[in-house]
């Protein structure tokens, strides 16, 4: 994926309408006349920059995924070089998504449902993935490098699949998902896990 990409404003008005779209009536029911109309444009100025919907919705999705990485990149930065600092910088990112772009997570399970038919969409979504499991994995050789193997592998995918967990039930379920409680218990699971794996 391209780092921090820029958009013009005219794409990003395209790219803020399609998100829209997409959470109304998810991607199969995507069409370029709603995303036109949503953008307030005609829909040959959308075909100027997107060709195809196809193209589209694979710039929205690379759209989505930058705007994970690029939060979590800034908040590596401002957090302490420690094990908890820089492992709470996953947990903290994803409440952030959830608490003030919610948009844009709804919009991610969009496109991982359409990764069940749609290859590009699921490989970015590999690629994805991997990157997120060998960043919590690197932080945690970083301070721990003697860690089994088994634990190595296995405490990224748990602290992922707690990460996505919290998304399914955020957006199903809002009223009964108290985030913040889930969250601190999440973080503090994963982090007791290797303490535990590290003395054992």
């Amino acid at each position: 994926m391209e780092e921090g990409k820029r958009y013009s404003e005219a794409e990003e008005k395209i790219l803020h309408a399609a998100l829209k779209v997409v959470n109304e009536v998810t991607i199969n029911g995507t069409r370029m006349h709603l995303i036109a109309e949503n953008a307030g444009m005609v829909q040959s100025n959308v075909h100027y920059y997107y060709k195809t919907k196809q193209q589209l919705m694979e710039e929205l999705q690379n759209r989505i995924l930058e705007e994970f990485y690029s939060h979590r990149r800034v908040d590596k930065k401002q957090n302490p070089d420690t094990l908890e600092g820089q492992l709470h910088v996953f947990f903290q990112q994803k409440k952030y998504m959830l608490q003030k772009k919610r948009d844009y997570d709804f919009g991610e399970m969009n496109f991982i449902i359409q990764s069940k038919i749609d290859e590009k969409i699921r490989k970015c979504f590999q690629e994805s993935y991997t990157e997120w499991r060998d960043s919590i994995r690197e932080i945690i050789i970083k301070f721990y490098p003697n860690i089994d193997e088994k634990n190595k592998e296995n405490i990224p995918f748990l602290a992922v699949s707690l990460l996505e967990g919290a998304s399914v039930q955020s957006l199903i379920d809002p009223d009964e998902f108290d985030i913040d409680d889930y969250f601190s218990t999440a973080e503090e699971m994963v982090l007791n896990h290797i303490y535990k794996s590290v003395e054992n």
